[in-house]
């Protein structure tokens, strides 16, 4: 782009605005008002930066206009200073193009503050200097449109598979062309082993678009969930129309995939659908992620049977759930075990991904083992507890009682319903649970002491004495300690080391609190501590009264007449 002069051709000057604006895919305005502050930039330097000059390029005629403003403003008027971010104090700067009152009336007695004067100027060659200073001027405002434009355009493509070709790699790192931007594929995000060479075809999915000092980043990615998604949407007519949802996707990139399929018409099998005929459908995809091996499930709003869909293709034999911390217990039978886990763990990694549940695969016979061990530790401590025989022991725990809690203070007709037992029996069983838990009460309180832990501890609603030698172990002795911990304090939490997840144990991670239970201790102990206000309780409803069903009836027949 060349400026030599403003007295130069003004057609010229809109053609070389309208090539600008074509070749860059940006307003023709935009490109006007670069060259008008370039020009302006020029005018300032050749008449001086004290004064107020602005250009005008009439976008129909190509005329331009310069001129110098000059504003009246106040004798005392100060401007700038104050301080910055950093409380550094800022200087008074007199802007450009202003003039004392005072000084306005010697040329002017009509002049007031706010009075603005314009004064034409001539137009003037650009030299050397001023010519490459515009250059850089205009070229920067076309850059900075140009960028501006491609943010524009991108941001709402998020989510879309775009065709490019392979501009340059750096690195690992693929840059595409995009015709009328440019995206990133870093490394992590392409298929493992897959190799690209300048002027390459390549079909992306665009994960996300930012807007940064250098530009636009328009990220690509042929590694997320969401490529796979859109090329299944692009060979599989139901699930473009919306017949079939994909609801969840789990990749090994180049390696092997799950992806959950629902549909939306129950004549319509999702999975077969998705599959085609022959295997016509999946194998396009699979050609398209390099021999990538994917499973497509049924998926199903009960989270049980969705992740023994998701386990495929081994077979579950039990899953026990554990909602609270979102993790599942899954049994399956020994010679399942390999299937189940995968090479290198695969099949439940991806599984996991899939249900958004930490899966733990158990044999049968671990399983059996478990139980079995429960058993004896159980049959023990009724052993020890109750002073009863392994038999008696072992009918209690075949009943389901787990605790001595669970013996000492159950209705006592439940356990003279047990066979071979009477009320007397039933009577005797209770009475050495009690006496057993009162005096394991009587060593938890004097632990408690001897660890400092505070009476007014116990006052708390929900705290036991065990929990109380637990928190005095774990450093928690007044309810000042307790108030000021957090709910993760007390449950434990899980921690990302060296890329494993790892469990950090809580304070009272023996007693299995769920969060609802340990906020309550928490905020119960910030109540005692006033430093916040208890809820207010609902006032109960009263009773409606004779009278008021009288007045209700009445006011029902006045309303009828």
């Amino acid at each position: 782009m060349s400026l030599t002069g403003i007295s130069a051709n003004r057609l010229e000057l809109l053609q070389i605005a309208e090539a600008v604006a074509r070749e860059k895919a940006i307003d023709k305005e935009i490109v006007i008002e670069a060259i008008e502050e370039a020009i302006q930039k020029g005018a300032r330097a050749r008449y001086g930066a004290e004064h107020d000059i602005r250009v005008h390029i009439d976008p129909k005629t190509g005329e331009t206009t310069i001129k110098r403003v000059v504003t009246v403003v106040e004798d005392d008027a100060q401007f700038g200073g104050g301080v910055d971010e950093d409380g550094n104090e800022l200087p008074f700067e007199e802007p450009p193009g202003i003039i004392r009152l005072s000084d306005a009336k010697r040329r002017d007695k009509d002049a007031q503050v706010g009075k603005v004067y314009e004064e034409l100027l001539p137009p003037f060659e650009f030299g050397r200097v001023q010519t490459q200073m515009a250059r850089q001027v205009v070229m920067g405002k076309v850059r900075d449109a140009e960028r501006e434009r491609q943010y524009e355009e991108y941001k709402d493509r998020v989510g879309e598979i775009v065709n490019g070709t392979v501009k340059r790699v750096e690195y690992g790192n693929v840059v595409v062309d995009l015709g009328r931007g440019e995206g990133i594929m870093r490394r992590d995000q392409s298929i493992p082993r897959e190799n690209f060479n300048i002027g390459d075809r390549i079909r992306c999915y665009i994960y996300d678009v930012r807007r940064e000092t250098k530009g636009p980043q328009i990220l690509l990615s042929r590694a997320h969930g969401g490529f796979m998604a859109k090329l299944f949407a692009q060979e599989v007519p139901e699930v473009y129309d919306g017949v079939i949802e994909i609801r969840a996707v789990a990749r090994d990139p180049g390696s092997r995939a799950k992806m959950a399929v629902v549909s939306n018409d129950s004549s319509i099998d999702p999975v077969g659908a998705c599959v085609g005929m022959r295997g016509s459908r999946v194998q396009a995809v699979v050609a398209e992620l390099q021999g990538e091996k994917i499973d497509i499930i049924q998926w199903s709003p009960d989270d049980a049977t969705f992740i023994v869909n998701a386990l495929a293709p081994a077979e579950v034999s039990k899953v026990v759930m554990d909602e609270e911390d979102e993790r599942v217990e899954v049994v399956v039978p020994d010679e399942q075990l390999s299937l189940a886990i995968g090479r290198r763990g695969q099949n439940v990694r991806l599984a996991s991904q899939l249900t958004g549940w930490q899966i733990d695969i158990m044999t049968e016979s671990q399983e059996s083992e478990r139980r079995q061990r429960e058993f004896t530790e159980r049959t023990a401590l009724f052993q020890e507890a109750l002073d009863v025989d392994e038999v008696i022991a072992q009918l209690l725990v075949t009943e389901g009682f787990a605790t001595v809690e669970d013996v000492a203070y159950v209705d006592a007709s439940e356990i003279a319903a047990i066979e071979g037992f009477d009320e007397d029996t039933a009577e005797e069983i209770q009475t050495r649970a009690r006496e057993y838990l009162d005096k394991e009460a009587a060593e938890y309180d004097s632990k408690r002491r001897e660890l400092g832990v505070e009476d007014g501890l116990l006052e708390i609603e929900g705290v036991t004495l065990p929990m109380a030698v637990a928190l005095g172990e774990g450093g928690i002795k007044s309810v000042e300690d307790l108030a000021g911990l957090v709910p993760d304090d007390l449950r434990g939490w899980f921690e990302s080391k060296n890329g494993e997840r790892v469990r950090e144990p809580g304070i009272l991670e023996s007693f299995g609190l769920d969060a609802q239970d340990a906020e309550l201790l928490i905020m119960r102990a910030r109540i005692a501590m006033g430093w916040v206000e208890a809820p207010e309780e609902p006032e109960a409803a009263e009773e409606p009264t004779d009278e008021d069903f009288a007045e209700a009836e009445m006011a029902g027949e006045a309303r009828d007449a």
